[in-house]
């Protein structure tokens, strides 16, 4: 199946590989959109596309303006992604505790400094190490917009 990923402020990229469609044909890979315009298929069919999947998806900010992580305690499976995605009240980071991170996990790799300035950008966070990750949002952290992630 084709795979579109976004792990960046929702840029998606498109990879070249057989697309699989409902009556199980194969349609060939295009070099372009134009090409999919010029490509047949016979018969009405529906086009599968494999969308990555995230075991908890975070709010920065909540949908009435409310400064925070919503929700803001989850708990994932070892290897399982996480997504932050930049909501209201705006501008936010993520950024994890060193103080608050299993042993041996450098905090400052796995933060997003960077502030995500409009709605819908996007971050991501796959989570190896088993245990207790504390983040907060710099701008935001005296008002209390911290927020936990249990791996187990």
């Amino acid at each position: 199946m084709a795979a579109m990923t976004s792990t960046f402020l929702g840029s998606a990229v498109a990879v070249k590989a057989p697309v699989v469609v409902s009556s199980k044909k194969a349609v060939a890979p295009v070099a372009s959109l134009d090409g999919l315009k010029k490509a047949a298929v016979v018969g009405v069919s529906t086009v599968l596309l494999a969308s990555p999947a995230f075991a908890a998806t975070i709010k920065l900010g909540g949908d009435n303006g409310e400064l925070g992580f919503f929700p803001n305690k989850i708990s994932v499976a070892k290897g399982e992604t996480v997504e932050f995605v930049n909501n209201k009240a705006f501008p936010h980071n993520v950024v994890f505790d060193e103080d608050n991170v299993p042993a041996g996990v450098n905090a400052d790799a796995i933060s997003h400094e960077d502030y995500l300035n409009g709605p819908g950008e996007k971050v991501t966070n796959k989570f190896d190490v088993a245990g207790t990750y504390g983040y907060y949002c710099e701008p935001h952290q005296g008002a209390g917009m911290q927020g936990t992630i249990v791996v187990s």
